[in-house]
């Protein structure tokens, strides 16, 4: 089985976020940067599926040179090569667009990657993805099982799951609890040192956004506390202050 797995290069949760250029351009100093958790629970099933069927794994990031130590720990994680297109991931259509191009190279069964990405949370790489090489996507994916040339899916919809079979190849955005999240051992960090990491050029430069500016939440108001009898002023508070009723 030959399973390509898309992972972004995003913030840590727990980083403070700031805007530099008058909040045109996303601030990096000081911030870690890890593999985006819901790529990580397609890379966690990938490595799997690799372990239960044979086969190879080949991890895709589009991004710029620092980008490559996220890359080297998907590798220690059980990846078995990894692929870096050297340009900024910018835009949507054209994150998809580097992707199909390498996926049409490589005759890959399953393309995997996590539902959406966690700096931007568009949710629509796959879907793209999955329309560029006319393949089906499915997402938000919580189960997949593998039987030969066909697979069966559970995927979240609204207001209960969808069971699917589908045959192979296919996209799929990913999130839990389709796998638990690898943790990097000693010999897959080793190992991992010397499995190759080729860097391609994009192959078409464009891009249908922009940003525009970023601003920040509103910092959390004061609290207010109200007394238990009183739910009028309460359902007054919520419906024309708090404005979620």
């Amino acid at each position: 089985m030959n399973i390509l797995v898309c992972i972004t290069h995003v913030p840590d949760t727990t980083s403070r976020i700031a805007f530099t250029e008058n909040n045109t351009k996303f601030d990096k100093n000081g911030v870690q940067f890890i593999i985006g958790p819901y790529d990580d629970y397609a890379l966690a099933r990938a490595v799997e599926l690799k372990e239960a069927n044979g086969g190879k794994v080949t991890v895709l990031n589009v991004g710029e040179a620092e980008t490559e130590p996220t890359l080297r720990k998907a590798l220690a994680i059980g990846a078995d090569e990894a692929i870096r297109v050297n340009a900024f991931p910018s835009d949507s259509y054209f994150v998809a667009k580097q992707i199909a191009d390498v996926a049409k190279q490589g005759e890959y069964d399953l393309i995997l990657m996590g539902r959406e990405s966690i700096d931007f949370n568009g949710g629509m790489v796959h879907g793209m993805v999955g329309e560029l090489l006319g393949l089906p996507s499915f997402s938000p994916v919580m189960v997949l099982e593998v039987e030969g040339n066909a697979a069966k899916i559970t995927r979240e919809i609204e207001g209960g799951k969808e069971k699917l079979e589908v045959n192979l190849p296919f996209v799929a955005g990913c999130q839990e609890p389709i796998a638990e999240w690898k943790i990097p051992n000693m010999r897959g960090i080793m190992s991992a040192r010397t499995k190759p990491l080729n860097v391609v050029e994009p192959t078409d430069n464009t891009k249908l956004t922009e940003i525009a500016q970023y601003e920040l939440p509103a910092p959390k108001g004061a609290v207010k506390m109200i007394d238990a009898d009183n739910v009028e002023e309460l359902v007054n508070l919520l419906k024309n202050e708090a404005k979620v009723i």
